[in-house]
């Protein structure tokens, strides 16, 4: 195997010190124009690349932010990882991503893993709902920010969503439509974003006039839909069988739909459908899927200004913050109830459509992003 070329052999090759190429690498401005080219030219022919670990234990600090989530497959937290990347790389840093798959042991093993390598800070989703992951891991005094989550102190940043929010608008347009027995497809209820929107569906109703006991609740190990598959097969089950159904994101939803559809069941007429995340898939499916929009990317941006701000120059200046941004619900045809056929008109009247939906108010057919509220 080959041996790395070090920053000795570019100063022989070169014909100066190693210090003079330790200015070309760091402090460029330093080196007389001339030096400077014959120190880069050998860089080049020796294929020269600087140890970051190296440097990195020069300078005390590293050039890695670490990314946490629940589920890479997830295209939502794609989505969040793409906004916080950007920020990173205008900022010359690399980002670290990594997949908890919902579990609070990976959690921990993840954690342990960004404590050795000394990163410059943390954007976590928390798997983890009891803290004692993000407990343990304070004593080695790297700032993180929390992503889709409030952070429950004033110990660090936290960026999310209001999904007690989210839940409601759901629920809302679907009483909104007529509908009486919903069914709540959450996810894992140790996670605190299916219990807020539970909370949210909850909090429609009592709107509504109607009961705590028309939300039926079906619980799916994961967020995924292979789950959301196997909660549609059990609302099938259901007798009498809810006329519409609220899932906690858009996979679980999909795979509801998968499970109607196989089992001939109509969408919207015979049960309407609302998922969360509007992730690009809502659109294309088989029945374009209404969902409550979370401004994702943004999401990310935000997180990793915070933690830009914490890490920077300006670090002793910094003050925590939580930012809640708002969902806002994309309505499309999986929970409009279906028009009536326009009646023919007579020569000179106009036509006119029977029973079509009202309008849901505060709700946007498409586009927008969601508006926030910053709390010190």
């Amino acid at each position: 195997m080959a041996q790395t070329v070090g920053i000795k052999e570019v100063a022989r090759q070169a014909g100066v010190s190693v210090g003079t190429v330790s200015n070309v690498i760091n402090r460029p401005h330093m080196v007389a124009e001339e030096t400077r080219l014959r120190v880069q030219t050998a860089i080049v022919a020796l294929g020269y690349v600087r140890s970051e670990s190296a440097r990195q234990l020069r300078a005390g600090q590293s050039r890695i932010i670490a990314l946490l989530v629940l589920d890479m497959a997830n295209p939502f937290f794609v989505e969040v990882a793409t906004g916080a990347e950007r920020v990173a790389r205008a900022a010359d840093l690399g980002v670290m991503l990594c997949n908890s798959a919902q579990s609070a042991s990976e959690e921990a093993a993840y954690l342990s893993l960004f404590a050795e390598q000394r990163v410059r800070g943390v954007l976590v989703t928390p798997a983890d709902m009891s803290g004692r992951n993000l407990t343990d891991f304070r004593r080695h005094h790297i700032p993180f920010v929390f992503v889709d989550r409030v952070l429950p102190s004033a110990e660090g940043c936290s960026v999310s969503v209001d999904d007690v929010l989210g839940g409601t608008l759901a629920v809302r347009h679907l009483t909104e439509q007529g509908h009486t027995d919903v069914a709540y497809v959450s996810g894992p209820l140790s996670l605190q974003q299916c219990q807020d929107r539970r909370d949210g569906a909850l909090a429609a109703l009592a709107e509504a006039g109607l009961p705590a006991a028309a939300l039926r609740v079906v619980e799916a190990g994961r967020l995924d839909v292979a789950a959301g598959r196997a909660a549609g097969a059990r609302l099938l089950e259901m007798a009498p069988r809810p006329s519409a159904v609220f899932c906690a994101n858009d996979l679980l939803a999909l795979g509801v739909l998968q499970a109607l559809f196989a089992a001939g069941v109509r969408v919207p007429e015979e049960v309407a459908l609302v998922g969360y995340d509007d992730i690009e898939f809502a659109a294309a499916a088989a029945v374009p899927l209404t969902s409550v929009r979370q401004p994702a990317a943004r999401m990310g941006r935000q997180a990793a200004e915070l933690l830009m701000e914490e890490t920077g120059e300006a670090a002793d200046r910094h003050r925590h913050q939580r930012i809640v941004l708002e969902p806002e619900l994309v309505v499309r045809e999986s929970s409009l109830l279906p028009r009536a056929p326009a009646a023919a008109a007579r020569p000179g009247e106009a036509s006119t459509a029977v029973n079509a939906p009202e309008p849901v108010g505060g709700v946007r057919p498409a586009g927008g992003s969601g508006s926030g509220r910053m709390e010190g």
